[in-house]
């Protein structure tokens, strides 16, 4: 079972910043899709972004045009840029790891801690 660390989350003001990492273990992190979710408090998880092992990215039409996934296969970790940052976005942000290279494989059973993203003034 592959372990996930994400890291990076935090308090930002409206229109603020932030970059999230997700660090997995493993030597065949490059093959799987990668994913990003969220849960805000009384609502279900949901996809933000996501990445297949050759690069394709998709996003929820409500980050689309603000937040960028990315990944570093050399170094095992998967980003979520988040700019323009909105109240609504306040959530905990998961990583998740897909049960192949597509995006469709999202999400498998392989979920990191979570990360807390609050956007407030």
């Amino acid at each position: 079972q592959v372990q996930l660390v994400e890291s990076g989350g935090g308090l930002v003001q409206p229109g603020g910043s932030l970059r999230l990492s997700c660090a997995a273990s493993g030597s065949l992190f490059s093959i799987y899709a990668m994913g990003w979710y969220r849960q805000a408090p009384g609502k279900q998880r949901e996809l933000v972004a996501a990445i297949s092992s050759g690069g394709i990215t998709n996003y929820a039409d409500s980050v689309k045009g603000r937040f960028t996934i990315s990944r570093d296969n050399a170094k095992n970790t998967v980003y979520l840029q988040m700019n323009s940052l909105k109240s609504e976005d306040t959530a905990v942000y998961y990583c998740n790891q897909g049960r192949g290279g597509t995006t469709r494989t999202l999400p498998s059973n392989s979920w990191g801690q979570g990360t807390q993203v609050t956007v407030s003034s």
